[in-house]
């Protein structure tokens, strides 16, 4: 029998939790595992029917798995009113029980909660985990798995004072007394602390003092996943970052690739003796891997913009060394990065700066097209070389009048000659 509950911090649909996903469908037995996508965080959003094509994407193409849309009554996939809605929540209702893995993702918690409460899905998501099952939730939808949720755009965004939200307490149900925190290691703001999913330290400090004493924060970074097995009591962390268990400021940091018991992740919540593996004190950053550094030295940069970075800089390389094919293959290399991110939901404007990009190099492209990107000196070469015969014989004949002519005609050509003890050498503008 398979339980499993995985936090992931973002990048859900991105290559780099490809791995996580794989690795909870194989354990779930028969293929294709029958899966849901709970698309309501997002379902108030415009383009909510594009995300959940995404999303669809993403588990036929990387995965292998088809997935099927469970929508709330009035959400993108379900009718507006009346016997149509109650179709919708019997549709949901069979799809999340007949699920071995069900999924959601990014979007708005608040609104989540408040289209979860009061319905079947909590109730549902709980005995999945309680019988057999994997529940995966990224982003804003893990927001809500605990007893207490971050309203995030309330108080980033509408500026509203600190405080929770009840969460569905899906983790509580199964002995996880937490509030959950994606995107802990949020570095958007450049300039002011972003982290702990965009409240910084001072309002995270504020909000811990409001939790119960028995509960405390689980911060899971961007591109992150926490993987607790309820079967064999281990915790796994996975991806780019780390995993923070914290309390009244306390840190214990879990980083990818570390497997723990489920028991000893608890009790690091509570043990404050000394020689722990924690943080120095309130707010003290962990390291993560990943690229430049915000805030606190947390990553500044997102998983696909460090990738750009590789083929940009083997494009340069090639277009130095005159190379059009290695031009051209960092070319592909980055649009085949696009189109591997595509089904990614992006928080910043990843797409369209790769996007961006990959539209220079191919302007940088059709400019060398039309000089040529082979060295002039290759092209020109055989015919300098005869003329400096030519302008030698007129010496040795002291037909310096001719001599002279063919240097200068050379000259006006952007050729430069050099006499020296060892022969004549020639030089030539490089064209740009």
């Amino acid at each position: 029998m398979t339980r499993v509950v995985t936090l992931m911090g973002s990048g859900e649909t991105s290559p780099t939790m490809v791995k996580v996903h794989r690795s909870v469908l194989e354990r779930l037995g028969r293929r294709p595992v029958p899966a849901a996508l709970l698309d309501t965080p997002f379902g108030f959003q415009e383009n909510a029917a594009e995300l959940s094509a995404r999303v669809r994407a993403y588990f036929e193409q990387s995965l292998r798995t088809p997935i099927e849309v469970a929508s709330l009554p009035g959400e993108p996939s379900s009718a507006a009113s009346g016997d149509a809605d109650r179709f919708a929540t019997e549709r949901l209702t069979g799809l999340l029980r007949d699920a071995s893995y069900v999924f959601a993702g990014p979007g708005s918690p608040s609104y989540a909660l408040r289209r979860w409460h009061g319905t079947v899905v909590p109730g549902l998501l709980a005995e999945k985990l309680a019988r057999s099952g994997a529940v995966t939730f990224a982003s804003a939808a893990a927001l809500t798995l605990g007893a207490f949720t971050v309203p995030v755009y309330e108080i980033y965004k509408a500026g509203e004072e600190p405080h929770w939200l009840h969460g569905l307490d899906v983790l509580g149900a199964v002995g996880i007394h937490v509030a959950v925190v994606p995107h802990f290691n949020n570095a958007e703001g450049g300039t002011h602390d972003t982290r702990y999913c965009d409240l910084g330290e001072r309002r995270l400090a504020l909000m811990e003092q409001m939790l119960p004493d028995d509960h405390f924060v689980l911060g899971v970074d961007e591109h992150t996943a926490c993987v607790v097995d309820l079967e064999d009591r281990s915790v796994a962390v996975a991806g780019l970052g780390t995993v923070t268990v914290r309390r009244h400021g306390r840190t214990t940091v879990y980083a990818s690739g570390e497997r723990r018991s489920l028991d000893e992740v608890l009790a690091a919540a509570f043990d404050e003796r000394p020689g722990r593996p924690q943080a120095a004190g309130p707010g003290a950053p962990a390291t993560a891997a990943g690229g430049g550094t915000g805030p606190a030295g947390r990553p500044a940069t997102s998983p696909l913009l460090d990738i750009v970075g590789e083929p940009e800089a083997a494009f340069a390389a090639a277009i130095d060394a005159r190379d059009a094919e290695g031009a051209v293959a960092a070319v592909l290399s980055l649009e085949e990065q696009i189109v591997e991110w595509a089904t990614d939901v992006p928080q910043q404007d990843e797409r369209e700066r790769a996007r961006a990009s990959l539209r220079a190099m191919v302007v940088d492209l059709g400019r060398l097209a039309a000089q040529g990107v082979r060295d002039p000196r290759e092209v020109v070469g055989p015919y300098v070389a005869l003329a400096i015969d030519l302008r030698r014989l007129a010496r040795d004949a002291r037909r310096f009048d001719e001599a002279d002519l063919v240097r200068d005609r050379l000259g006006a050509l952007g050729v430069e000659l050099r006499d020296g003890p060892d022969g004549t050498h020639w030089l030539i503008a490089r064209t740009s």
